[in-house]
């Protein structure tokens, strides 16, 4: 399989559980060691070999294209709009770049920080249609993207899913093939009444019922964190800390 040459970046949102941090700036804007949490994946990225991304931005995205030139990246990185963003969830952020979606790809949430190796670690996964990064621990929680797994393929993944043995750490790669089985999910998803309210891992789901050959590649024992609450940004900056900054 060829190694992805383009990442999808979902970060419309605003994150309003981590109010007053996001008043004025979006969650991937929040600074962790030094750097924002989007400088931090545009370099891993970059440095991975990906030769281009594209950021989805809603909430203040004048303020992510500052800092998307203010860091010089090599590799080009393309702003795609999501007007629906303050009424929708993240399905309609890859509606929106839907057209992206038409070669190998990464598709990685706005919120997830991912240390060394992280990226190169699901690069190089075996092929799929679709493969979505997963760890392991003793115990999840409510807010935790579940993941149930059988002899490395996904079965199943939701917040309120009963069996599971996995989470989501919100990093995806798909192939051409997987990558437009995905894109026709979307489209079928949103044309339903509760559309805009879905995640789009619920399309992965579904996809996974339905046979697409979905797999997964844990990163246990590798370093990441999802920012979601305040505790969170002290918890990541800890983790990061201790870092090299990828080079540019």
């Amino acid at each position: 399989m060829k190694s992805p040459n383009r990442a999808i970046i979902l970060a419309a949102g605003q994150g309003k559980r981590l109010l007053p941090l996001t008043e004025d700036r979006p969650k991937c804007l929040i600074e962790l060691s030094g750097r924002t949490l989007l400088a931090w994946q545009l370099l891993r990225l970059q440095a991975a070999g990906v030769e281009d991304a594209v950021v989805v931005t809603g909430f203040r995205a004048d303020a992510v294209e500052a800092e998307v030139a203010r860091l010089g990246l090599t590799m080009p990185v393309r702003l795609a709009f999501n007007p629906f963003y303050t009424v929708s969830d993240n399905t309609a952020s890859c509606w929106i770049v839907r057209e992206a979606f038409d070669r190998d790809v990464l598709l990685l949430n706005g919120d997830t920080l991912f240390g060394p190796g992280v990226a190169e670690r699901l690069i190089g996964a075996p092929e799929a249609d679709i493969t979505v990064t997963i760890d392991r621990k003793p115990s999840y929680d409510a807010d935790d993207m579940k993941v149930l797994t059988e002899d490395g393929r996904l079965r199943a993944i939701g917040k309120t899913i009963e069996a599971y043995d996995a989470e989501s750490i919100g990093f995806l790669r798909f192939s051409k093939a997987g990558a437009a089985k995905f894109a026709a999910g979307v489209e079928h998803v949103l044309q339903r009444p509760e559309g805009l309210k879905r995640w789009y891992l619920s399309v992965i789901d579904e996809l996974a019922r339905g046979g697409v050959d979905v797999r997964v590649c844990t990163i246990e024992g590798l370093e990441w964190g999802e920012m979601d609450f305040p505790q969170d940004v002290d918890n990541l900056t800890r983790l990061s800390s201790s870092w090299d900054m990828p080079g540019r």
